[in-house]
């Protein structure tokens, strides 16, 4: 990769930005703005704004997702991944919920709304969100010659990567609790809740087996790294959850990173 500096940086950003159209950009400026929003909104009116700005955050941020991926899918494939996703994510929440399996034991509280057999329907769209970012991360790592498989994997471990991050933050919110937690934790989250992570998205990418992300450019990639420094800059100084922001960002921004460097490699920038 060529060393970066001052002078490329107009020329890298248009690089980086380059593939989104008006309306996608439209939306990504505006899923930023609610996001940043978050915080003031609890400053100013309190915490009960917590459950609509984070709705409102989620959905601009699948706005943004679905807008690009219709671009290079096509609107057909575009919805039936999208309905695919929320199936299987409600499914495995419903089941987690019920027998403790694969998450661990835990329950969703009355603060995110409307629910379905106690699961709200927002979560479904939550898996979504970042989903189809992990399957370009891994697509940037691995080339074109990697099985779907190794793509699904490496894809998980991105979701997987990203709820070290999240999990904290939605339990510290109040809108699921944990039961049963062992003092040998990940602040509080049990570590089989990451491995149920793992296994639900890893199933999600050998079902639906996305086709190839490569016209989108940097566009998920940079959905995947504006996730990440809400995130740790969210939790970091905004939460108080100093532990989370720094293990969590550390692994998620390894990932941005090492794809960066490698799609950067093969002289995209």
């Amino acid at each position: 990769m060529r060393s970066l500096n001052l002078s490329r940086t107009p020329s890298l950003l248009t690089t980086l930005f380059r593939n989104f159209q008006p309306i996608q950009l439209a939306l990504l400026t505006l899923w930023f703005v609610v996001m940043t929003c978050v915080p003031i909104a609890i400053w100013t009116i309190g915490e009960q704004t917590i459950p609509y700005t984070m709705l409102a955050g989620t959905l601009a941020q699948a706005a943004v997702v679905i807008a690009i991926l219709i671009n290079v899918w096509g609107w057909q494939r575009t919805w039936l991944t999208f309905a695919g996703v929320a199936v299987m994510g409600w499914l495995a929440e419903v089941i987690g919920t019920v027998t403790g399996l694969p998450f661990g034991r835990y329950e969703y509280t009355d603060l995110l709304w409307p629910q379905i057999a106690h699961v709200p329907l927002l979560v479904p769209v939550a898996w979504f969100i970042l989903l189809p970012s992990c399957w370009r991360i891994a697509e940037m790592i691995l080339g074109d010659d990697a099985k779907n498989w190794q793509r699904a994997a490496l894809a998980a471990a991105s979701m997987v990567a990203w709820d070290l991050l999240l999990d904290p933050q939605m339990v510290n919110w109040g809108f699921w609790i944990w039961q049963d937690v062992s003092a040998f934790s990940w602040f509080g989250i049990p570590f089989l809740n990451f491995f149920g992570w793992f296994v639900v998205a890893f199933l999600m990418g050998l079902v639906l087996r996305p086709k190839s992300l490569a016209s989108t450019g940097w566009s998920l990639w940079l959905v995947f790294a504006i996730t990440w420094f809400l995130e740790t800059f969210g939790l970091l100084f905004f939460w108080g959850l100093t532990g989370p922001a720094v293990g969590g960002g550390l692994v998620m921004g390894a990932l941005m990173i090492g794809s960066f460097r490698a799609y950067a490699g093969e002289k995209h920038v």
